[in-house]
């Protein structure tokens, strides 16, 4: 294959994905409304993820504090991929797949929501703070791909993207964070 028939397959494979979301919406708008009534009773959105997972929870928690579209106020969200000093601590006294769980431990409460983003659904550390975030009590949200892996039996919402390619998913995550990010913004 040369290079045109490389990047043609790939966005045939991006738009297959991409347009059965489609079938996901009315999830989408149910995790959106979650994030919305999250916030409402004064709570956080916490999110985490590992490598491109990791990129992306930083990415949405931006544009939830920060703006997405409209100027507003900023609202309550923290990626638990980015204080090195708890990650490399956690990891060397505990264990990797201790790193967001005891992020977790600390921060979470009952009133807040949390994200785990693994596009296989099964990553331990992204498993292991989602068992602990629903013992706090706090609402759970799993974006994976595949089968949904072991988050799938563990979050309150499941958004499992229609693919087991691990960059089609992660596009299909990014979309899905955006579209989340605008319907939190909506009126």
């Amino acid at each position: 294959m040369n290079n045109i028939e490389n990047l043609t397959a790939a966005l045939a494979e991006h738009q297959e994905v991409m347009s059965k979301l489609a079938a996901m919406l009315p999830q989408i708008a149910a995790v959106a409304d979650e994030m919305r009534a999250c916030i409402a009773r004064g709570g956080k959105i916490l999110l985490m993820g590992n490598g491109g997972s990791a990129a992306d929870s930083q990415h949405i928690a931006a544009e939830i504090v920060g703006r997405y579209k409209k100027e507003r106020k900023g609202l309550p969200a923290i990626a638990l991929t980015t204080d090195t000093s708890i990650l490399t601590s956690v990891g060397n006294d505990y264990g990797y797949e201790y790193i967001f769980s005891r992020q977790v431990e600390a921060l979470c409460s009952p009133q807040d929501l949390v994200i785990g983003l693994t596009t296989s659904g099964n990553s331990p550390n992204v498993v292991r703070a989602i068992e602990t975030a629903k013992q706090i009590g706090a609402v759970t949200v799993g974006m994976t791909g595949g089968s949904g892996g072991k988050l799938a039996a563990l979050c309150d919402h499941n958004l499992i993207m229609p693919s087991s390619d691990t960059p089609r998913i992660q596009e299909a995550h990014i979309f899905i964070g955006h579209s989340l990010c605008d319907l939190l913004e909506a009126d």
